[in-house]
């Protein structure tokens, strides 16, 4: 048996140790529109084979994915499956302890590198959950440089990421508020209602939740030294736009799914977090160096690890114990096997079969680009005349993976990437087309 259900008699008791009367008591501080309901929907029990044919059928591959909002189907070489399913990587303890082998030590040390570089800054760590507690993380390490409990986040950032950062700073007393955007762009004007010298920090996403490039640097010039600036970014598209470090950013964090992990219907995946040596012990989660020995011989050391299982809890900058190792490492094989030059070939490739299926689906009746802006990368946001969730509904018949975004039924949110052929684009150019004459 390898679910073990509790019993009336076992919750009873644990409902009394905590001192509430029922499970809805106990959850009742949960939001009613994400809270489960009385059923999931999930039908009858079935054995361990029937559960995973069934299951079979939920994997991403199945469609032909123009899915993204923050993963992407990104093509993984078989090399990267084939290095990191070894037993001394697979199976390896999260390293915590001094002890931790030099082999793990070193690619965690590697990856730090590839993604300082990555995103021109001074200094990385390990790796975070993902990028929505990575954003959260790295706006809790500006509250704590600056001593400041107010931020601004801008409204094109993706909105999970919002909410993640609203629950991780819930209560600690600090002020969160949304800058409006200006036809899909964060309205920089409205900044000028803020005492700057009052904010932690300023957060903008590039490409932001509309697929659309944001100016960094006309923010750095903005706030200049008043307050500090978080960039979240996609790092697949870093290689063919001015990095955060070049524009002045701060703090950079963003999700390294895209880095040869595959989707994994959503998770697990990696948060990224890189930043200025001035601020590296207020980083949180682990860093790896690179010393020497007694003898002169090269090794690798947990160099800080500054959270409050280590030092007193008021002085912590964060209760992050761990990271992603094997998806690190993942991403590690993978940068090293693509190189600059391979990192942005693959950029390059997804921006240009992204801008030729915008242009394609923009000469359909009752099919436009938001804004006729086409400022993007990979991802874009087409706006129909039709209804976008009966598109996506008869799109899945016909094996095509679309989604949408925004609160009205108007918005379809596309992601092109380099596994996208141009035969499987003009199948999904071909199937909108007959959606204009059929809807």
């Amino acid at each position: 048996m390898k679910y073990i259900q509790n019993t009336n008699k076992d919750i009873k008791k644990m409902l009394n140790e905590i001192g509430v009367d029922s499970f809805d008591s106990l959850v009742k501080s949960i939001p009613d529109e994400i809270r489960f309901k009385d059923s999931f929907n999930i039908g009858e029990a079935l054995s361990e084979y029937e559960l995973i044919l069934e299951t079979s059928k939920l994997k991403n591959n199945n469609l032909l994915c123009f899915m993204g909002n923050g993963i992407y189907d990104h093509y993984v070489p078989s090399v990267v499956d084939f290095i990191s399913s070894r037993s001394e990587f697979y199976t390896s303890y999260t390293p915590y302890q001094a002890e931790v082998s030099q082999g793990t030590l070193q690619y965690l040390y590697e990856f730090q590198s590839m993604i300082a570089s990555l995103a021109g800054m001074e200094v990385s760590n390990a790796s975070l959950y993902d990028g929505a507690s990575s954003l959260a993380e790295a706006c809790s390490m500006a509250i704590n440089i600056s001593k400041k409990k107010t931020i601004l986040l801008s409204s094109t950032i993706n909105s999970k990421y919002i909410d993640v950062v609203k629950t991780y700073l819930s209560n600690r007393g600090v002020n969160i508020y949304l800058i409006p955007d200006d036809n899909s762009y964060t309205s920089i004007k409205e900044i000028e209602k803020y005492n700057l010298s009052d904010i932690a920090c300023i957060v903008i996403q590039s490409p932001n939740n509309y697929g659309l490039i944001e100016n960094w640097s006309k923010w750095s010039d903005k706030i200049k030294s008043e307050t500090l600036l978080i960039g979240v970014s996609d790092p697949m598209v870093l290689p063919i736009i001015k990095s955060p470090g070049e524009c002045g950013v701060d703090i950079y964090c963003g999700e390294g799914q895209s880095l040869g992990n595959y989707m994994n219907l959503g998770g697990p995946v990696l948060g990224l977090i890189a930043t200025n040596r001035k601020y590296v012990r207020k980083m949180p989660g682990r860093i790896i160096g690179k010393t020497e020995d007694l003898d002169g011989k090269e090794g690798y050391v947990l160099t800080l690890q500054a959270r409050e299982q280590h030092i007193r809890r008021d002085k912590a900058n964060s209760n992050i114990c761990t990271n992603q190792s094997l998806l690190a490492l993942r991403s590690t094989i993978y940068m090293s096997l693509f190189g600059d030059s391979g990192l942005r070939k693959v950029a390059e490739l997804c921006f240009s079969k992204a801008q030729y299926t915008a242009r394609k689906i923009s000469e359909l009746d009752g099919f436009s680009i938001l804004n006729n802006d086409f400022n993007f990368v990979k991802e874009f946001v087409v706006l129909t005349e039709f209804s976008a969730k009966k598109i996506i509904s008869e799109a899945k018949k016909e094996g095509i993976g679309l989604s949408c975004i925004g609160d009205k039924d108007d918005k379809l949110l596309i992601a092109v990437t380099e596994k996208r052929t141009k035969d499987e684009i003009d199948k999904l150019i071909s199937f909108l087309n007959r959606q204009s004459i059929d809807l």
